[in-house]
């Protein structure tokens, strides 16, 4: 048979429980529920047994479903991997190098754990429009109008004013801005330094060695979490090695290795490079069951935890 559906997960944790009970995320006790789900109605099979099966080596039924946890949070460590072991099932993660090796809170983080505030989002949009004023002769901006025209657009998790903050400090705004403001924001709105948040949302080193070990399957998610379609060819080229790098430390097998596209962002010169790469197989955010005969091995789609039950409306994608 010829389907495969693969689930997407990031946040999964004791939410309610937290310091931060707004964030976006999926319970623990739903993730159990949810696996219990998927064992009544599916087969977890492993990455191994994708690869075969887009390498025609293998039959899969088409009920195979493939388990992914992105961003290398140590929720992945502490609560997901004990039950995927307790289960007898493999899981596979996709983490970020730099917030693993340097401690460095990602921009996309620094995002959600602002958003998951109490009723800042009006405040965020006005401080965004005070600083495109701001710095609009520094680095050539566009007035805020064109902007927010332009990228305030509501998704199906999202309200149009949270696409927007997120969309402003994830790519529209020039790289060295994105991260100034960010941390700005970051340390007005959570106000906790970013090394030692860092230290508390991440997986460590050890832990990702661990998995690897244990039988899960750890891939690429890139080194620094950039759009790879908006990186040129020697910066992508970089990304990617530096991020290979990091793969074989953790004792990865570079024989069976796989990608996860930041954000999605993949294109025909990102293909071709994780093709020239040896990339077994390469995750999208589409959202669909994969085809192994329609869809390519490094352009597979997959669908968000919240497109199963328990459903819930704590938990939207990032």
């Amino acid at each position: 048979m010829n389907k495969l559906t693969v689930v997407m997960y990031h946040y999964v944790r004791d939410i309610k429980d937290s310091k931060y009970p707004n964030i976006k995320g999926l319970e623990t006790k739903d993730f159990i529920k949810q696996l219990e789900f998927f064992f009544n109605n599916y087969s977890i099979i492993t990455m191994e047994q994708a690869i075969s099966a887009y390498e025609g080596s293998e039959n899969l039924s088409d009920n195979s479903l493939l388990l992914t946890f992105d961003d290398g949070y140590v929720d992945h460590f502490t609560n997901v991997y004990p039950i995927l072991k307790g289960y007898g099932v493999q899981g596979t993660f996709f983490p970020p190098a730099k917030a693993i090796l340097e401690h460095q809170l990602l921009d996309v983080n620094k995002i959600h754990f602002m958003l998951s505030s109490d009723n800042i989002i009006d405040d965020l949009v006005e401080d965004i429009r005070k600083d495109i004023l701001f710095y609009r002769e520094e680095y050539n901006l566009k007035i805020f109008k064109e902007y927010y025209s332009e990228l305030a657009q509501s998704n199906r998790w999202d309200p149009k004013e949270i696409i927007f903050v997120k969309r402003m400090l994830q790519h529209a705004l020039p790289e060295k801005l994105r991260n100034l403001l960010s941390s700005k924001y970051f340390n007005k709105y959570v106000g906790i330094p970013e090394p030692t948040f860092a230290k508390e949302l991440y997986m460590n080193k050890s832990q990702l060695k661990q998995l690897v070990k244990d039988g899960m399957h750890v891939g690429c998610h890139g080194y620094d979490h950039y759009w790879w379609n908006r990186l040129d060819e020697n910066s992508l080229e970089i990304e990617l090695s530096r991020s290979k790098d990091f793969l074989k430390s953790i004792d990865c097998n570079m024989g069976t290795w796989t990608a996860c596209y930041p954000y999605g962002s993949y294109s025909d010169t990102v293909t071709s490079k994780l093709e020239s790469h040896g990339c077994k197989l390469a995750f999208t955010t589409e959202v669909k069951v994969a085809d192994i005969y329609v869809n390519k091995k490094l352009l597979i789609p997959r669908l968000d935890t919240n497109d199963f039950p328990p459903r819930t409306d704590n938990y939207k994608h990032y």
